[in-house]
């Protein structure tokens, strides 16, 4: 089957304009949230793949690729979602699937907030302890060493083997790494908002189907079973033998198992 086309464009928002890629021109919305500080990009591969069955639209986070940035680095992520779900309903979502990635995941949730949602497809929700939570805020988000050496680049670099691992496709290591020094001067806005949220009570009062989509071994799958646990109506598929980022490492497995959730539920 022809993989659908893809567009880009601009939605008005009260924080200014939020960017998007989108596929598809009939069928069930399905919205899509990317993990910090990378943008739309890491859905290219998916959202072909869902546009032949579904209208899915992938979002920068504001302050992340092409999207205006918030106010300042203190916004939180209800506000996020607020935003976020102006510019759903800016390209004329209606009871969408909201999906997300890590702290795309709690976008989703806090959309969901504003923007009725007929489900939900979240991938390692970030359930962390205290302790967790504050060894995040802490630690995660060192200032950028930008110079005229170019030591930023290669900081970046080993940032992510290290949290992606040495075994990274190059291509996916290239592109985390211009998604996040094209905004290294506020990198850890979203990051330190995702930190100080806790999705747990969203996600405890979601009344919509819920499905975990995760790999393996992503750094986040020990929180699966709580999840589980929180959600009213929740199901768990693991992608095998995934490190994790299923979304840009399996694209085709996980826009299968999104669309066909969607479909089931829209049915």
């Amino acid at each position: 089957m022809t993989r659908a086309t893809m567009s880009r464009g601009y939605v008005d928002t009260e924080w200014g304009q939020v960017h998007y890629r989108a596929s598809g021109d009939s069928g069930p919305w399905i919205g899509l949230f990317h993990e910090s500080p990378l943008s739309s990009r890491v859905y290219e591969d998916v959202l072909p793949l869902l546009g032949r069955r579904a209208r899915a639209v992938a979002f920068d986070t504001p302050g992340y690729g092409a999207s205006d940035p918030p106010p300042g680095p203190g916004c939180e992520i209800p506000d996020y979602g607020r935003v976020l779900a102006q510019a759903a309903a800016g390209v004329g979502m209606a009871k969408p699937v909201l999906a997300g990635v890590h702290s795309g995941a709690s976008l989703a949730l806090a959309a969901a907030e504003h923007l009725p949602a007929a489900g939900l497809v979240l991938s390692g929700v970030p359930l962390f302890t205290a302790e967790e939570r504050a060894g995040f805020i802490a630690n995660w988000t060192p200032e950028v060493p930008v110079d005229d050496q170019g030591s930023q680049f290669a900081w970046a670099v080993e940032r992510y083997l290290r949290s992606w691992g040495p075994d990274v496709p190059r291509d996916l290591l290239h592109l985390a790494v211009v998604e996040m020094m094209r905004v290294a001067e506020r990198y850890d806005w979203g990051y330190q908002a995702a930190f100080r949220f806790d999705p747990s009570d969203a996600l405890a009062a979601a009344d919509v189907p819920v499905l975990l989509l995760n790999a393996q071994f992503d750094r986040l799958a020990s929180k699966d079973a709580q999840a589980l646990d929180l959600a009213r109506d929740a199901r768990l598929i693991v992608l095998p033998d995934l490190p994790g980022q299923p979304h840009l490492r399996a694209p085709t497995d996980f826009a299968t198992t999104l669309l066909a959730f969607t479909l089931q539920i829209q049915a």
